[in-house]
């Protein structure tokens, strides 16, 4: 069955979730879940929607995550799947654009290997700088809750030869952000430690997909090159 075909009814759906019919209005209300609507404005759902619930009923549920959580879980969720997809489709467009070149050529030059593409130098933002007593008073925080977060995985400050804590100014945007999820919001820190895993995902498949894009870009220019040349060297030939 195509997954987003809508086909189950409220009640159906409900008990297939293992949750009310009022919880799935209230989802739909909050803009967690956008169920179809029959000529007759039947609520339909697809059994997308349904896995969907599902993951919804396990953060809240086995993982205590608040709604303001789950919203920023399944958007972020909803990103990583567009920034695949497109990247996915680039990447073939440009792998076929490059097979084309490389079929109009005698013969093909030699290209750089997938995993020749050269690293990001690091940034600013990432040296480690602040001391942990600095770095609390800079996020409005106790060294102690800095320590607990640091122990959850969701900081990995560095250590200096003397063993000493050394955060950086994007560890202090990722602190300023979980004090905004969890003060502000009231994100539990099962549901941080999701936030961030995504965020890390995210930004961790747009820079495969920068660098992808660039690798098959150099390879089309060097095709290209190579094709311009060959034809100045028959024109010389001539």
């Amino acid at each position: 069955m195509e997954k987003n075909r809508p086909v189950y009814v409220i009640s159906v759906a409900a008990e297939l979730v293992e949750m009310h019919p009022q919880t799935l209005r209230l989802y739909e209300r909050k803009g967690l879940i956008k169920p179809r609507r029959s000529a007759g404005k039947t609520r339909l759902y697809s059994e997308r929607d349904i896995e969907r619930l599902r993951e919804i009923r396990r953060l809240t549920q086995e993982l205590g995550v608040n709604l303001a959580g789950v919203e920023e879980i399944m958007r972020l969720r909803e990103e990583l799947e567009t920034l695949q997809n497109r990247f996915e489709q680039e990447v073939e467009r440009l792998k076929a654009e490059l097979g084309e070149r490389l079929r109009s050529l005698e013969t093909p030059p030699a290209l750089p290997a997938p995993d020749s593409t050269p690293k990001r130098p690091e940034s600013p933002k990432d040296r480690p700088v602040y001391v942990i007593s600095v770095a609390a008073e800079l996020v409005e925080m106790h060294p102690q809750t800095l320590r607990l977060y640091e122990r959850k995985g969701l900081i990995k400050p560095r250590r200096s030869a003397g063993k000493t804590r050394l955060y950086s100014e994007r560890d202090i945007e990722r602190l300023r952000e979980i004090r905004r999820l969890t003060q502000e919001l009231g994100v539990n820190l099962a549901g941080v430690e999701e936030i961030m895993r995504l965020r890390e995902e995210l930004e961790t498949l747009q820079n495969r997909f920068e660098a992808e894009i660039a690798r098959l870009k150099l390879q089309l220019l060097q095709t290209f090159e190579s094709k311009e040349d060959a034809k100045a060297s028959q024109k010389e030939m001539g």
